[in-house]
């Protein structure tokens, strides 16, 4: 085992994040939530404008453009998803949407080829590439009801799509104007050692490699690394479980600028930094629970946490919200809390951002599934 493995295993082991910065070292305890942190941001609701007679559905993707202003967003189509699973059919919205800088639509396509729109990523020439992390196939039978008193038998983690899934589980790169160039994956989707089962992101690394992660409560969580030119997977990096450099919903991907590729590992509750090659180097419990990451310029890490005290009641100390800190050190700096206070049991719903993003302006945008919209926070 590797000496940054053997570190990393020892502070998880002691939930906390030891870190040097400017010779100094200071300690966050990361069984301490950190909820009682500094909020100088103002939420802007409504910012972002949608053609008349639709509605905002659900959205955990957003990205800014490569001119620093504009937003990019994948929307599921004024619901949870763009299929119409009572008659099969695929909703002809489209679902790739790009809003300048006072929240006008300016460009939007997609329209009947995404079902769940996930994660997306524009890349240092414009493009656009986005994870569709659901599928087609019709869902089975409930089960029948179990006898009185009979015990229930906990459903199992799907290993890949169901039968009779023509469409969904591919990662798509548009051009700026909506032309597709690169499609990854088999329509409907594949099981190891194929691919792709609920992609979650997609991010080019700086040497051009395409990274995506897979596995949103299936069996399988690892992120797949591809040639640059997308015709083959060069590296598998992980597998399911709790150890270093093993995931459990991968469910967001960032480089900094030290090319250390930080991974939202959302069922383990903690950010784990790799190399460009999978190695381990450390983990970060103290960004709580990561549905979506981002850092910025500055190597300010952006988190955002739609889950704790709600979806997953194990982590209930924990605020949902967006924590902002350093990609550096580690250090959680400030926090921008969920308006929607509800925890579990009274609450099992997802709230506050999924997906976050930063502007060249410094504004943050939050992607949100479960209030379905799109935010804007502003420093105040």
């Amino acid at each position: 085992m590797s000496q940054a493995s053997r570190v990393g295993m020892t502070l998880g082991a002691i939930a906390t994040a030891m870190v040097i910065a400017g010779g100094h070292v200071f300690t966050q305890a990361a069984d301490q939530p950190t909820n009682d942190l500094p909020n100088p941001y103002e939420t802007i609701s409504g910012w972002a404008k949608l053609p008349a007679g639709r509605t905002w559905g659900s959205t955990s993707a957003v990205d800014v453009d490569k001119d620093g202003r504009s937003i990019w967003v994948g929307e599921r189509c004024g619901a949870n998803s763009c299929l119409d699973r009572a008659t099969g059919q695929m909703k002809p919205e489209n679902t790739i949407l790009k809003f300048d800088a006072n929240g006008n639509l300016v460009t939007s396509f997609g329209g009947g080829m995404l079902i769940f729109p996930h994660g997306i990523h524009v890349d240092r020439d414009g493009n656009v590439w986005i994870t569709d992390g659901q599928d087609n196939a019709p869902l089975p039978a409930p089960p029948p009801a179990a006898a009185a008193g009979a015990a229930r038998t906990p459903p199992q983690p799907r290993l890949g799509p169901l039968p009779g899934a023509t469409k969904g589980h591919q990662v798509y790169k548009f051009s700026p104007d909506g032309k597709l160039l690169l499609t990854l994956g088999k329509p409907g989707g594949g099981a190891e050692p194929d691919y792709f089962y609920q992609p979650n992101d997609v991010i080019v690394g700086p040497d051009g490699s395409i990274y995506v992660s897979e596995g949103h409560g299936g069996a399988n969580s690892r992120i797949l690394k591809f040639s640059r030119d997308g015709q083959k997977v060069v590296q598998v990096i992980g597998k399911k479980g709790k150890g270093p450099g093993e995931f459990d919903q991968p469910h967001a991907l960032a480089f900094d600028s030290q090319g250390r590729l930080f991974v939202g590992d959302r069922g383990n509750n903690r950010v784990q930094i790799l190399d460009q090659n999978g190695k381990f180097i450390a983990d970060w419990p103290q960004f709580s629970r990561p549905s979506g990451i981002y850092i910025d310029k500055n190597d300010i890490l952006y988190v955002a946490d739609s889950e704790s005290g709600s979806v997953n009641p194990g982590h209930a100390a924990w605020k949902r919200g967006i924590r902002i800190g350093s990609a550096k050190t580690g250090k959680v700096d400030y926090f921008i809390p969920d308006p929607e206070s509800r925890v579990a049991p009274d609450f099992r719903g997802t709230s506050a951002a999924e997906g976050v993003v930063i502007d060249a302006a410094g504004n943050i945008y939050g992607a949100e599934v479960g209030p379905r919209a799109l935010k804007k926070y502003t420093k105040r």
